[in-house]
């Protein structure tokens, strides 16, 4: 043991006589690390703030279609669904035993490309996400009258938004601007904290509130002649006859399955009920082809980076004849140079990994507000999870394979080789 820590430290006094070719290399396989860690942080920790966009949602239900498509618009407000479910059918499920709440939700209005979502209190009081985390005001107050929108904290921070504010909605979804609601203006109520989900990018209003806008219209256009203000339309019956989709919370999450199918088989009208996990599941597993090809890129340039090594120590090893024989001469054992000459790749590939692993941290603070503001990915700064340290031991294992070969070559090299001078 006290010839190993020996040899070390002679390791580690030669590569610093070498640091300026060895720094290079030590570069290389940071950047490496840091490309490497950086992927699979950003793939597990972006598929967890999609996961956890939605948590305590039990059941997705919509009128019958695609399960990814119910999703993606109940959920993310992407795309947009093909048909409503009717609001009786809503009505009952929610007088359902098992079921212990339920989130209508209204989409098709827009305000300058935000989603307008029409919804319940029930959305502010039930409505979880990652884990168990609670919407809050940043400032502001909740809807309390017909006209009022609450916004998210994206919406409020771009449009430059704030309380007591007036806004029109546009008729239609997906940034057209088509008709404006302007004779029935918004005002701003409040504004939520962010959150790193879809939340923060869209705008809230009251079911009752969608049903009051389009009061004037039909067939998605206004009637011709017919103008109804803002002050008459509290007259109206502002129920609503259909709505996009509801969220489902149930009392034991054991009834899942049960109704679920109870959903799918229901008489009035042909809905479907999805579990958020599950499709969840069944997205990224259509991803995962893509995310493997960043891993393969990753691991190649990391392989590059640890070929840089081995050829940096073994076109060292004509350089170093010299010194190599006078270790020879003073003693050193065949064995004592491999240990050496190992000893110095790993020492580099250990500092390459800790300068990577570094930066990596730098550059998760620096950007993660930046993709939470402006894309809703939230990634934090962490210690390196299970898949990481494996990443991690697998570069540093590589690292001392790549220097052993060289290695080799100096065990095998003989006392004359670095004492025989050409002429």
């Amino acid at each position: 043991m006290r010839r190993f820590s020996y040899l070390l430290r002679l390791a580690g006094k030669s590569a610093w006589n070498r640091r300026g070719t060895l720094g290079i290399i030590v570069f290389s396989i940071a950047l490496s690390t840091t490309l490497l860690l950086g992927i699979e942080k950003l793939r597990t920790q972006i598929r967890e703030s999609f996961v956890q966009s939605v948590s305590g949602t039990d059941l997705i239900v919509g009128a019958r279609g695609g399960s990814m498509q119910l999703m993606l618009y109940a959920v993310f407000h992407l795309g947009g669904a093909t048909n409503n479910m009717g609001w009786d059918s809503a009505r009952k499920i929610a007088e359902k035993d098992e079921v212990a709440w339920t989130i209508p939700i209204s989409l098709g209005d827009s305000h300058k490309g935000y989603p307008v979502v029409a919804t319940t209190g029930a959305f502010f009081e039930h409505y979880r996400f990652r884990s168990d985390k609670r919407l809050e005001l940043a400032e502001g107050k909740w809807i309390e009258t017909l006209f009022d929108v609450v916004i998210g904290a994206e919406t409020a921070r771009k449009l430059g938004y704030s309380p007591r504010q007036k806004i029109a909605l546009s008729h239609g979804g997906s940034g057209a601007r088509l008709v404006e609601h302007t004779d029935k203006p918004f005002t701003v109520s409040g504004i939520l904290a962010s959150t790193g989900t879809p939340v923060d990018r869209s705008l809230y209003i009251g079911l009752a509130a969608m049903e009051a806008i389009h009061v004037d219209w039909r067939g998605g256009a206004p009637i011709p002649g017919l103008r109804i203000t803002a002050e008459q339309v509290t007259r109206f019956n502002l129920e609503p006859r259909t709505i996009t989709a509801m969220l489902v919370g149930l009392k034991k999450r054991s009834h899942v399955f049960a109704f679920q199918r109870e959903v799918n088989e229901w008489k009035s009208e042909p809905l479907m009920g999805v579990m958020p996990g599950v499709v969840m599941d069944q997205m990224w597993s259509m991803v995962n082809t893509g995310e493997q090809a960043l891993l393969l890129i990753s691991a190649l340039v990391t392989a590059t980076g640890l070929a840089g090594l081995a050829a940096a120590i073994l076109a060292g090893l004509g350089e170093r004849r010299r010194e190599l024989a006078i270790l020879r001469s003073a003693g050193a054992r065949p064995l004592d140079i491999l240990i050496l000459t190992a000893c110095e790749g790993g020492l580099i590939v250990i500092s390459g990994v800790i300068c990577g692993l570094s930066a990596l941290f730098v550059l998760v603070a620096a950007i993660s507000p930046i993709l939470a503001d402006n894309y809703g990915i939230f990634v934090y700064l962490s210690p390196p999870a299970a898949g990481e340290w494996a990443l991690l031991g697998c570069i540093c294992l590589a690292g001392l394979a790549a220097s052993l070969f060289p290695a080799l070559r100096a065990y095998r090299m003989s006392l004359s080789d670095g004492l025989t001078v050409s002429i």
